[in-house]
């Protein structure tokens, strides 16, 4: 699998990112005690850029996407848009907020209404927030829309319901019905891990394209490294490991070049078609498959009980710090820290 292209991405001419977490940490209360999901992340996201936010299942990537769009409030830290905390906006400007910031589901079936037609789910924004005036320009934007987002023609969808399309023709309703409000950024959540893979390139191509025309940023969830290095090859990934980012960079240094221990394991799951390649591959070794539970997590690096770099008095004393390992690229790791980062291969 191959990346989109490496055309840098649209840049703020302001240089200021349109969205920043700062220090947000996410704790819900429960019978087994308080359970910190995210825990002091901090990111940010530029016009035009895409984010992309990578870990294992329970790592907390959700979470975090959910603080960004604004439908959980952080126990502390900051959520800024356009240099604003969100949770100081009056009533107004918040809805104005959540005009900007889209959310796009995994399952597309469950995210849209089942007794609504595709037309009526893609006008019912437009109307109600005065996109357009009257149906007959709702309906007629909904046909762009669709069309955006290679849906033609188009009155061969407006009359159908979800369950008359299949998985890759309800993902792309739901993308348009993203696109209804001109949103600044769009936060895909494992918006594609429930389709087929050839479905799956053309759905990736498809929002690598409205990216580039929209100039729409992205925050963009997946469990697979692969997928982020196809979609967010220009862009940046954060790597999350129970509640932490662990490592952060630009994607093609992620990819190629990783430090943390948790990211090259990541990469070593990834399946190899060479099998000479599988053979000879150098993979980072684990000492435990098993992945700690958040209620109990364990003292130091969260990491350490499966890491195979584990030194004793080190990794399980104070939790590592996210610090710069090479230009641009950060980890959080005792060893990586103390012995630098390898160089990465030319």
């Amino acid at each position: 699998m191959t990346a989109v292209d490496e055309t840098p991405a649209v840049q703020d001419a302001s240089g200021k990112p349109l969205m920043t977490l700062d220090g947000v940490s996410q704790v819900f209360d429960t019978k087994a005690g308080p359970i910190r999901a995210v825990d002091q992340a901090n990111l940010s996201i530029n016009p035009g850029e895409v984010l992309c936010l990578v870990g294992e299942s329970g790592s907390g990537k959700t979470t975090a996407a959910r603080m960004a769009a604004g439908l959980t409030r952080p126990s502390s830290g900051q959520v800024m848009f356009d240099g604003t905390d969100i949770w100081s906006l009056k009533k107004r400007d918040f809805r104005d907020f959540r005009r900007s910031v889209q959310y796009v589901h995994q399952d597309p079936y469950a995210s849209l209404n089942p007794t609504r037609t595709i037309q009526q789910t893609l006008t019912a924004p437009l109307l109600k927030h005065g996109v357009v005036k009257g149906k007959q320009a709702a309906a007629e934007r909904a046909y762009e829309l669709l069309t955006k987002v290679d849906l033609t023609p188009p009155e061969n969808y407006l009359s159908k319901y979800p369950h008359q399309l299949s998985g890759g023709q309800r993902q792309r309703v739901a993308v348009a019905r993203a696109l209804t409000l001109d949103p600044k950024i769009i936060i895909a959540d494992e918006s594609t891990s429930m389709l087929d893979v050839s479905i799956r390139i053309s759905v990736l191509a498809m929002l690598g394209r409205l990216r580039d025309e929209l100039g729409v940023g992205f925050l963009f969830i997946t469990h697979d490294l692969a997928i982020a290095k196809y979609f967010g090859w220009r862009g940046r990934t954060a790597v999350m490991y129970l509640g932490r980012i662990v490592e952060f960079g630009p994607t093609p240094r992620i990819i190629n070049a990783p430090t943390h221990p948790y990211t090259r394991a990541l990469i070593d799951a990834i399946p190899e078609p060479d099998p000479d390649l599988t053979r000879t591959k150098n993979a980072e070794s684990l000492r435990s498959l098993e992945i700690p539970s958040l209620a109990h997590l364990p003292p130091g690096c969260a990491f350490h009980p499966r890491c195979g770099r584990f030194e004793d008095g080190l990794c399980d004393g104070d939790v590592p710090q996210l610090i710069q390992v090479r230009p641009g690229q950060s980890a959080a790791c005792h060893v990586v820290a103390r012995d630098g980062a390898d160089e990465p291969a030319a």
